[in-house]
């Protein structure tokens, strides 16, 4: 659940870079009141770290789940 999170936050991070890269429109800054909010920061923040934690998801194997059927 949380490299699922992780991967949502990571991918509107991304999305938030491409409109200041195409568009120099920072989407979070507008929402939240400008880069230098509180909120923005945090948010920031928190998308820094969910795209660190998904760096590992390079890194694990896939998991595979064997249900045994009866």
């Amino acid at each position: 659940m949380l490299d699922r999170i992780c991967l949502i936050l990571t991918i509107i991070g991304s999305l938030n870079w491409g409109s200041v890269g195409l568009f120099q429109f920072d989407i979070v800054a507008w929402l939240f009141g400008g880069a230098d909010a509180l909120i923005s920061r945090i948010i920031y923040t928190v998308i820094a770290l969910a795209g660190v934690w998904c760096i590992s998801l390079l890194f694990r194997e896939r998991e595979h789940i064997v249900k045994d059927v009866d």
